[in-house]
């Protein structure tokens, strides 16, 4: 009997397949088709010649959501590290080999708000995964829209391509006192609607000295007055605290590599010199879209921001106070001929600073003796024009050029 039930079995799993086989309907699911805006393009990701990698939603929801992180790292060409929780370090094709801490040299847009200050920093720590539907890499270069002296650019597409009201809710608990809490309200129509997006995550971390809280909240709001103009406003604030453990040398490591720092010569230890950031950003911006014609449309951005950071660490403490403001304005021009289509992009980009940088001692995580006090006054504008040449046969032309200048 051992032998038989088995033999005796195989008849009936092919009758239930071959059965299920004749009921199954057509299960081609059909993909929505992505579109690519950098440089202005706005074409299909197939048929886009530029360096440019897009990260849909489901990548980024494919792994946790505390961090961007593994996101970005699974793009060819891009390396981003977080040497403590929610500290990061971004890296295009090598552009910042020789800056070790923060996200330099890459000029980054959020919904067309220029999110990158005057200086070339970048606060990509104020947002939290739930801020991200979709996200554009261009690896290399961007002078011919975005400004020179960049090693690439990410433009951050918050909103979803098709609107959706309704309320999302999601929590997360995980190791180390992992707790991320994200909400978010969609209210409107296509035309009218209004998104508040609130999220929350703390964690105490791996090693040592590794706390970390971050509370972020965006309110954005698009009104549609008509078939030829829509204005835009976006708003967010972003309260974000972390420690610093340091690094450590490998016989430490070996001894404890959940150690923070220790003491080192006259240097005191992370959690003597309560090594830390405390970081709070505010960002509001308008952008106002009007179409002159089928083949004349403008986007104009403008903004204003102000951070404010205070980081005490082994050899100092800092306090850093940095508003600025600026806008972008984009024209667009089409024209169809024959099999072919002509695209003109030109405008301006400006941004303005009135940055103060103040260094005490520390003394255990409070400032001492005031030992620098500058004030920088930050002024950047780039001018830039690009043609794009769309040709029989998927072959495209585009040259592009500016003029920018940076004064500190």
């Amino acid at each position: 009997m051992k032998q038989v039930i088995p033999i005796a079995l195989i008849p009936l799993f092919i009758f239930q397949a071959g059965f299920s086989q004749d009921q199954e309907t057509d299960s081609t699911i059909n993909l929505s088709e992505v579109i690519i805006k950098a440089y202005e393009q706005n074409r299909q990701l197939k048929t886009t010649s530029a360096a440019v990698n897009y990260i849909s939603n489901e990548k980024i929801n494919r792994f946790n959501n505390n961090s961007i992180l593994s996101a970005l790292n699974n793009t060819p060409g891009v390396r981003m590290e977080e040497r403590s929780p929610g500290s990061y370090r971004l890296n295009l094709r090598g552009s910042t080999l020789r800056s070790p801490f923060g996200v330099r040299n890459v000029k980054i847009y959020w919904d067309d708000i220029p999110f990158t200050d005057p200086g070339g920093n970048t606060y990509l720590n104020q947002f939290n995964t739930n801020n991200f539907n979709s996200l554009e890499v261009i690896k290399g270069p961007g002078g011919s829209l975005y400004g020179a002296g960049t090693g690439g650019v990410i433009l951050i597409h918050s909103q979803q391509e098709k609107w959706q009201p309704g309320v999302q809710l999601g929590y997360t608990y995980g190791s180390y006192n992992l707790n991320v809490f994200n909400a978010r309200i969609n209210v409107g129509d296509e035309d009218r609607n209004t998104s508040v997006n609130y999220s929350h995550q703390n964690s105490n971390g791996y090693r040592d000295h590794t706390n970390m809280r971050r509370d972020v909240i965006t309110w954005q709001s698009k009104i549609k007055s008509s078939e030829k103009q829509q204005l835009s406003a976006s708003f967010l604030y972003g309260d974000l605290y972390y420690q610093t453990p340091g690094a450590l040398n490998k016989n430490e490591f070996t001894a404890n590599p959940r150690a923070a720092r220790p003491a080192a010569g006259a240097f005191p230890g992370a959690d003597v010199a309560k090594a830390a950031i405390y970081q709070k950003t505010f960002l509001g911006g308008i952008t106002n879209k009007y179409t002159f014609s089928e083949k004349f449309e403008n986007t104009t951005t403008l903004y204003g921001a102000f951070s404010q950071i205070k980081n005490p660490t082994f050899r100092n403490y800092e306090r850093r106070m940095e508003p600025h403001f600026g806008g972008r304005s984009v024209f667009k021009w089409n024209h169809n001929f024959n099999s072919s289509v002509l695209q003109l992009v030109f405008g301006a980009e400006a941004q303005k600073g009135f940055f103060n940088t103040q260094t005490y001692k520390n003394n255990g995580g409070v400032p001492d003796t005031l030992l620098t006090d500058d004030d920088l006054n930050i002024w950047t504008y780039s001018l830039f024009a690009q043609a794009d040449l769309r040709l029989a046969h998927d072959w495209n032309i585009t040259a592009g050029a500016s003029i920018n200048k940076s004064s500190v």
